[in-house]
């Protein structure tokens, strides 16, 4: 049985749409989620990289659709050392108000196309804040991933900033989302969960 983990993540380049982005070459993985809900954190956390992702004090500054190569290493292969690449994708948060109009409806209109029409994209990575797990934004957004989710893409529900919760307050999120991932970059709860789930959907036997 495959044992992969992270073992490399650079950054390789940013695109403002989908025409401007890498060729679709390897199997993508979009992370995406409100804005503040701790995705930089969360990236970094993930690929044990301390500024892969830089993070912005302002909600919605980052515009750009960012890519990075990552390489997982089989730790249960025994003759030889086997890699397998994969690229995380960087998606812009969504739901900030202090931008124009104009900019927001050409940013959603970018957002959408890249995640309908991107041939490479496997895995939807949708962050919740697990304060605040029922916003309209967010149950909009699963709406949407469901509604365009090709049969061999998957979505993941990860859950962040558990160490805010109580106990009580995380075991009844856990009930009412049985296939989710709960997260705490302050704790650096979950991440093994996540890339596990990551690496066994895409290269899983």
């Amino acid at each position: 049985m495959k044992e992969l983990r992270i073992v490399d993540a650079t950054f390789a380049t940013s695109a403002q749409r989908l025409d401007d982005s890498p060729p679709p070459d390897k199997a993508e993985i979009a992370f995406l989620g409100r804005s503040n809900v701790g995705k930089s954190s969360l990236l970094n956390s993930l690929t044990k990289r301390k500024t892969l992702a830089k993070s912005s004090s302002t909600p919605g500054k980052t515009q750009l659709i960012n890519y990075f190569d990552i390489t997982f290493k089989d730790y249960n292969e025994e003759n030889e050392v086997k890699n397998y690449y994969a690229r995380f994708v960087d998606l812009p948060g969504f739901g900030y108000a202090k931008v124009s109009k104009s900019l927001k409806k050409n940013w959603h209109q970018n957002l959408t196309d890249f995640l309908e029409q991107r041939a490479s994209l496997q895995i939807f990575v949708h962050l919740i804040d697990a304060r605040h797990s029922t916003l309209d934004i967010d149950k909009s957004v699963d709406e949407f991933l469901n509604h365009i989710k090709r049969g061999d893409q998957i979505i993941i529900n990860a859950f962040t900033k558990i160490d805010k919760l109580k106990q009580t307050e995380l075991q009844k999120l856990q009930r009412e989302y049985p296939d989710g991932i709960f997260i705490s970059n302050l704790k650096n709860k979950g991440m093994q969960a996540l890339e596990k789930r990551i690496a066994n959907y895409l290269f899983g036997e």
